[in-house]
């Protein structure tokens, strides 16, 4: 009897969104109504975000207009330098990260080592002496 009653009601609950409905418009499919409901809200998120940020936004491009003559002069200053620092270091990737040593030197090493340079002997050095003697 309780499952009767149950499915009965159930029935009657469920028919009456039918009979809601306007028989004349056409109803849009599911899928169509959900992406436009999620249209919808992804503009009006976007369009909050864009609200709040503005003010910040016009704050930077006033910093950036502000700080625009002394990048330049920078750029004019330290364009040659930096050309040529990059002319000695040839491959970023080939360095460990910049060390700071106590004595506030700062120093790039390479990952791999390169090979000492053939140098040509000191005019001041000695003869290399033959094993066996002994400089008293």
């Amino acid at each position: 009897m309780k499952h009767v009653l149950a499915t009965a009601l159930s029935a009657a609950l469920l028919a009456q969104p039918v009979f809601a409905q306007d028989q004349d418009a056409p109803s849009p499919a599911p899928e169509e109504e959900g992406f436009s409901l999620m249209e919808e809200g992804a503009k009006l998120f976007f369009r909050g975000i864009m609200q709040e940020m503005e003010p910040a936004l016009e704050d930077l491009q006033d910093l950036t207009e502000e700080m625009e003559p002394a990048l330049r002069q920078f750029a004019q200053e330290m364009g040659p330098a930096l050309r040529d620092l990059m002319g000695k270091v040839d491959d970023i990737t080939m360095y460990h990260p910049p060390e700071l040593l106590p004595n506030g030197d700062i120093i790039l090493r390479r990952k791999t080592p390169l090979p000492p340079p053939d140098m040509p002997p000191a005019p001041n050095a000695l003869p290399d002496k033959e094993e066996g003697q002994i400089d008293l």
